[in-house]
C-alpha cells in the first residue's frame, strides 16, 4: 500500500494568538506545500526520526516515510502542523476534516511538544483557492470567505528562527489577562476586516502588530525595526509579523506585485490525500 499526503503550508491574514482565546481568525492556505508519502513494507519504519515517531503515536503501521517540504520550519508558516496533518492523513486516511486537525493538534502536542492551537490545522484543512476561512474558536465554526482582487501579499523573511516549543512566553501569552485583551481586539480586526478595502486592511494589519509588540510582546526590537521599513516603503499598505513570534515571516499587504521583493503569496488547495492499494 501506498499513501501520499500533499499540505499547504498557512497564512494567516490576521487574528494571530486569538485561538487560545475562544477569538477570530482569518487564514488562508499558500502555495508552499509538504508531501509525505508512506509506502508499507513487511515491519518496521525508516525514515527520519522526528516523522517515525509522529508516525507511530498516530497508529501508523510499518511503513518506508519519506516527506519533501517547500515550507521553512521556523518561520511561522505552520511548518509541523502541515507535517502532523500530513501523518495523520496518511496514518489513518482521509475522514472528517475536523476530526482530522484535532488529531493533529494531539500529535503536535504529544510528540513536538508545541502547545499549538487549531488555527493552523484549521486553515490547511479547510481552506480552498482564492479563498480564506473565517474561523470562530468559540465554537469552531468555518466559513469561506472570498479574497478580494485587491487584497495582494507578500512575505518578507526576517531570517531570525525559532523553537515555538523551547519559546518562552512567560509575563506575555502566559498572562490570561494580556492575552484574552490582545484576542478581544483582534477578533474586533478581524470581523472588520471581512469588509474592508486593501487601505484600511494595511492600517488593521499595522494595529495587529502593534498589539503583538506591546500587549503580548511577542516581537523583538530587530523584528520591529523590519516591520517599521516595510510599512514605510512606497506601496505598502500595512505589515505585521506573523506565527508564533519571536522570528519567522512578515506578512505585508502591498498595492501591487511589484512592490516589494519576492513572489505574491497566492491562495492554494487544501490538504489532499491520495491512496494505491
Amino acid at each position: 500500500m501506498r499513501r501520499e499526503a500533499s499540505v499547504p503550508a498557512r497564512i494567516n491574514i490576521i487574528g494571530e494568538h486569538t485561538d487560545h482565546f475562544g477569538g477570530l481568525s482569518l487564514p488562508f492556505a499558500s502555495q508552499h506545500r509538504l508531501h509525505l508519502i508512506a509506502n508499507s513494507r513487511s515491519e518496521g519504519f525508516s525514515g527520519e526520526e522526528t516523522v517515525v515517531r509522529l508516525w507511530k503515536t498516530a497508529g501508523g503501521w510499518p511503513a518506508d516515510l519519506v516527506v519533501k517540504s517547500q515550507i521553512p520550519v521556523g518561520a511561522g508558516m505552520s511548518s509541523s502542523a502541515a507535517l502532523c496533518v500530513a501523518v495523520v492523513l496518511c496514518a489513518r486516511g482521509m475522514g472528517d476534516k475536523m476530526e482530522t486537525c484535532t488529531k493533529a493538534q494531539r500529535l503536535e502536542h504529544q510528540v513536538i511538544g508545541s502547545s499549538c492551537g487549531l488555527m493552523d490545522q484549521i486553515a490547511i484543512t479547510h481552506a480552498s483557492r482564492g479563498q480564506a476561512v473565517f474561523i470562530d474558536f468559540s465554537d469552531l465554526s468555518v466559513d469561506n470567505f472570498h479574497i478580494p482582487e485587491d487584497w495582494c501579499f507578500k512575505l518578507v523573511d526576517t531570517g531570525i528562527r525559532r523553537n515555538l516549543r523551547d519559546t518562552d512566553y512567560s509575563g506575555s501569552m502566559t498572562s490570561s489577562h494580556a492575552g484574552s485583551t490582545h484576542a478581544l481586539k483582534e477578533s474586533e480586526r478581524v470581523r472588520e476586516a471581512l469588509n474592508c478595502d486593501a487601505p484600511r486592511l494595511g492600517k488593521l494589519l499595522n494595529q495587529s502588530h502593534a498589539s503583538l509588540r506591546d500587549v503580548i510582546r511577542v516581537s523583538t526590537p530587530e523584528i520591529d525595526a523590519i516591520v517599521r521599513d516595510i510599512q514605510a516603503t512606497r506601496g505598502v499598505y500595512g505589515a505585521r509579523l506573523m506565527g508564533g513570534g519571536f522570528g519567522g515571516m512578515i506578512l505585508a499587504l502591498v498595492e501591487n506585485d511589484q512592490v516589494l521583493h519576492g513572489k505574491q503569496i497566492v491562495p492554494s488547495e487544501p490538504a489532499f490525500f491520495h491512496e494505491e492499494l
